[in-house]
């Protein structure tokens, strides 16, 4: 024996206070000539590692506490707890955390998510049997996720949406593998072929008749009138968005490509695609005013008005009788439009506009695209009074019966999954009908959305008869966006990867 020395590594608190360990540390003389070392101290290897100040346990109870909460947080609660650290010494306990055994997936989810919204995406493969994570990718193109699959040579499905990036990657990493594409993903499509129509040919509806007007009552189909200043700068936008309207369909019409006109322009591309394509400025179809609480008092307002009452205090002092619980002004501004004068302590210059945002027997309006695609692929049973007077007042366009009904019928196709249609047919067959008769319906914009449709046959008809798809990677995805979210969006990829697949 050389000698001896001391050691006071922390160890687990007791009763809530800290607890330290004094060891007595013995130090022997190296007799072999081989070795370089003259001495040597004897080590505690299921005690606490070389030059360590914690015990095993307690790092262990650190780091899991960590992975949990994130490093920040848990080095706030363990002083506390009785076993304070840093957040430093937390992010190299998590690193060196073993990572769990993998396992032999054979059915995998694939799908992307966002590590920088707009700049940085990843893909996510799931394990779909089990419904646990398999691994984060850093980013989402064909090389990457089949660089990922040859290392599982296991795999016999692939879910995943209908990305081209997707399935190539399959079809490299996992040739053998069946790629099933996810039917809500094929719903969601559906819909936006239709929105995409009803973008470009919104204007030509507007004109279209009412089928079945409404019963006479007051109804308030626009916001109340804004403030002159809001008015202006309401225009001011709108005649930003009209110009970069006409300076898109310039570029196009000189043959650019709608990749170039995002990148040149720094419009998104949803937006490019949109300009290009439709035959005037699109705008925004009428939307249902949100509700006010002056809405149930204008039957009263307008009675007392047609009675010749235009002394907006008296209104109010009328409204506040019944209840009405709001402010003079919101009757004043309501007044406004309606005086047959202009008031005594009014400047006006000219005389008010007629008031048309109060309809009386009239249509419903024709909604936004983005709704009036929703009710035009839902069927006609579950549709309400207004919604069904809308789309009956659409379908009257010629074009617009044949978009609906290709919806409509290849929605039907996607939700009788693993069934039989009405005609006795199986979804497969119908499918296959469906996408002759949509290749050469002589809609462009359906056409196209079969064209895509065929190039990904096989994992469209393989959703129609197995039950697996992407709903347990959008789970997942969820996780991830907790975890990313309570480290600020700060963490980089190596760190959420492991504490994603730890926390799993």
């Amino acid at each position: 024996m050389h000698s001896r020395y001391h050691r006071r590594p922390a160890y687990l608190p007791t009763i809530g206070q800290e607890v330290r360990l004094t060891l007595t540390i013995r130090r022997f003389y190296c007799h072999d000539p081989v070795c370089a070392r003259r001495t040597f101290a004897e080590r505690l290897p299921r005690l606490l590692d070389r030059y360590a100040q914690r015990t095993r346990r307690l790092a262990d109870a650190q780091v899991r506490t960590a992975l949990a909460l994130g490093a920040t947080p848990t080095a706030r609660l363990l002083p506390h707890l009785a076993m304070p650290t840093s957040a430093t010494t937390l992010l190299r306990g998590i690193r060196k955390w073993p990572l769990p055994p993998g396992s032999k997936p054979i059915i995998v989810g694939v799908d992307d998510w966002v590590l920088r919204k707009g700049r940085t995406y990843g893909t996510i493969l799931v394990d779909l049997e089990r419904r646990r994570p398999i691994d984060l990718l850093p980013d989402r193109s064909a090389s990457t996720l089949a660089a990922r699959l040859r290392r599982d040579p296991h795999i016999q499905v692939v879910a995943r949406d209908r990305s081209t990036e997707y399935a190539r990657g399959t079809a490299m990493g996992a040739p053998d593998a069946v790629q099933v594409a996810d039917r809500w993903h094929l719903l969601l499509n559906t819909r936006q072929m239709v929105e995409r129509w009803l973008a470009r040919v919104h204007p030509r509806l507007k004109l279209l008749p009412a089928v079945a007007p409404s019963s006479p009552l007051i109804q308030r189909v626009a916001p109340y009138p804004r403030a002159r200043s809001e008015m202006l700068v309401r225009a001011a936008a709108r005649g930003r968005w009209e110009a970069a309207y006409d300076d898109v369909r310039r570029r196009h019409a000189e043959g650019h490509s709608l990749r170039r006109i995002n990148r040149e322009t720094g419009l998104a591309r949803a937006t490019v695609r949109k300009y290009a394509f439709a035959e005037s400025f699109p705008r925004n179809g009428m939307r249902e005013p949100k509700p006010s609480m002056l809405d149930p008092y204008l039957g009263h307002l307008h009675g007392r008005l047609e009675e010749g009452c235009e002394n907006a205090a008296q209104l109010w002092r009328e409204l506040q009788g019944i209840g009405f619980a709001g402010t003079s002004k919101q009757v004043r501004r309501w007044l406004s439009e309606w005086r047959a004068g202009p008031a005594g302590t009014t400047i006006r210059s000219s005389p008010a506009p007629a008031d048309i945002r109060v309809a009386t027997s009239t249509a419903s309006p024709l909604a936004s695209s983005k709704k009036l695609s929703w009710y035009l692929l839902r069927e006609p049973e579950d549709l309400g009074p207004e919604a069904a007077a809308v789309v009956s007042r659409v379908l009257q366009d010629t074009e617009a019966a044949k978009v609906v009904d290709f919806g409509r019928r290849f929605c039907r196709i996607v939700r009788s999954r693993c069934g039989q249609q009405p005609s006795g047919k199986s979804d497969v067959t119908a499918f296959d009908e469906w996408l002759g008769d949509a290749q050469t319906c002589g809609v462009r914009i359906v056409e196209s959305f079969a064209a895509g449709l065929g190039q990904d046959r096989d994992a469209v008809r393989s959703a129609l008869t197995l039950p697996w798809s992407s709903g347990q990677a959008e789970w997942q995805i969820t996780r991830l966006k907790l975890l990313k979210r309570a480290m600020y969006g700060l963490a980089n990829l190596d760190l959420l990867r492991r504490r994603f697949l730890l926390a799993a």
